[in-house]
């Protein structure tokens, strides 16, 4: 055993000892340690767990070139034995940790320290394939299956991914060039998705450049996302920032967001494979969120809407330099609906369009879509907004035969640029109350001064306190 130097530094609390055992292979491996100060690091959490290991104990190196994939895997499979024994963290401490796809596991916390780096690998072979998902029936990137994500998880309970303010960084140029080239036969991989599974938390992260999507809930329930800066080039392909899917009890909050595309997408599948599965997303609250995305929404409903999408509440949005804010976005042969949609407090600045709805979206997966399946939009509703440096107030198309209904638009104050045509409404319904420039016809102006509606109970996921957990940190040089 190699000796530890000889300490002068009066701050210097000790010296640790530690002998790792390195997964299967039974290796000991003695460290010498120097400990400045042991400090208990404190974060909030849906619950917090009995046990706790770092990256390096299981062979992690964090030189940004050394391949982490087999000790992520060794880690959480090592310590999802404690899942019924109060569960289980792994740390990843300061450092640039390479590493392809891996999977999570239950009752577990993935944290990531201050000045962690994830780096998602560029060697296509770090990344299994997974079959496509049963409500899309194909890739969205080509008809096969799909890469799995940088995160995995599935049929997981009580799942939490934090940190303070550690990054993950999908160095998505790698894959974005190879889409664009038409190279892949598989859909590029996302950076965090989580499948049939329920108790999620995903929160105070950095994530920048995912290969595509960046969260991606699927199939899923109870979930909190909060404290995200999510950051990709504004001409990154299909970027989406939080992609919620056939997900349930949602809340999605406090949340900085640049993207190539959508920066939030509500979702619930694609045509007949998703009026198949028939799994709405629903009971999804978003609130305090800033976007910027000049070619996309703020908050997208769709385009995959097939499973349904209702009760979603968002308020006190911010979008900057953006396409539009909250966009419905359905066609014929997607079917199921999108209803009892409740908007209040938006706050734009740039916008090409403040309202827009286009039933006219097509994009199919394949030619087996019904042309008899209409969608049913409905109970749409927006209210408190202030839009400045706006070319188009709304563009609002509906599907001819299938109009758009119950849409209510009130206090709106929309300062456009330039003399071109303000509203543009065909095979809409609905009423508005103090908006300005004036409306539509089709949006009937409503005698009196009235507010459109917004829930006033709380869904239940808004009642879930996190607990506050804490770990031993070890500061060391």
């Amino acid at each position: 055993m190699k000796s530890c130097p000889k300490l002068r530094n009066s701050y210097v609390a000790g010296i640790i000892f530690a002998v790792v055992l390195l997964g299967s292979l039974g290796v000991k491996v003695a460290e010498c340690r120097v400990v400045r100060r042991l400090q208990d690091l404190e974060y909030p959490a849906i619950n917090c767990r009995k046990h706790s290991a770092v990256l390096t104990d299981f062979g992690g190196v964090g030189d940004g070139k050394t391949s982490n994939t087999k000790a992520f895997q060794s880690a959480i499979s090592n310590l999802s034995h404690y899942a019924n024994d109060g569960g289980a963290m792994l740390v990843v401490p300061p450092g640039k940790w390479l590493t392809g796809s891996f999977n999570l596991t239950s009752h577990f916390t993935l944290f990531l320290q201050k000045e962690a780096v994830i780096l998602g690998s560029q060697v296509e072979s770090e990344w299994p394939s997974l079959p496509v998902l049963p409500s899309y029936g194909r890739g969205r990137d080509a008809p096969a299956g799909r890469f799995s994500s940088l995160i995995f998880g599935t049929n997981l309970t009580d799942v939490v991914i934090t940190g303070h303010n550690g990054t993950i960084d999908g160095q998505g140029s790698y894959w974005w060039d190879k889409f664009h080239k038409g190279q892949f036969t598989l859909t590029r991989p996302y950076m965090i998705e989580i499948m049939y599974s329920n108790q999620i938390q995903i929160s105070n992260l950095t994530l920048v450049n995912s290969p595509s999507w960046f969260v991606h809930p699927i199939y899923s329930s109870d979930i909190i996302i909060q404290g995200l800066t999510i950051l990709a080039p504004v001409d990154s392909p299909n970027t989406d920032g939080i992609d919620p899917d056939s997900c349930s009890n949602t809340r999605i909050e406090d949340c900085y967001i640049v993207s190539g595309d959508d920066c939030i997408a509500v979702k619930s599948g694609w045509d007949e494979y998703g009026i198949k599965v028939g799994m709405p997303s629903q009971h999804i609250i978003i609130r305090r969120l800033t976007c910027i995305s000049p070619d996309s929404a703020m908050i997208a409903l769709g385009s995959e809407m097939s499973g349904g999408i209702q009760d979603i509440r968002a308020e006190d949005l911010t979008a900057i330099n953006t396409q539009s804010a909250v966009r419905i976005k359905t066609a014929v042969g997607r079917g199921a609906y999108v209803k009892n949609i409740f908007v209040k407090g938006m706050n734009l600045f740039t916008m090409k369009y403040v309202f827009w709805m286009t039933g006219s979206y097509g994009s199919h997966p394949d030619t087996g879509f019904d042309p008899k399946a209409l969608p049913t939009i409905t109970g749409i509703n927006y209210r408190d907004v202030i839009a400045k440096n706006v070319t188009y107030p709304a563009k609002l198309e509906g599907i001819a035969n299938d109009p758009f209904t119950g849409i209510c638009i009130s206090n709106a104050n929309i300062e456009k640029v330039g003399k071109k045509l303000a509203w543009n409404c065909t095979d809409v319904h609905g009423v508005t109350s103090n908006v300005s420039p004036e409306p539509c016809a089709l949006l009937q102006e409503k005698p009196g001064k009235f507010d459109c509606p917004f829930p006033a109970d709380k869904l239940p996921i808004e009642s879930v306190q996190l607990k506050t957990c804490s770990f031993k940190s070890l500061s060391l040089f």
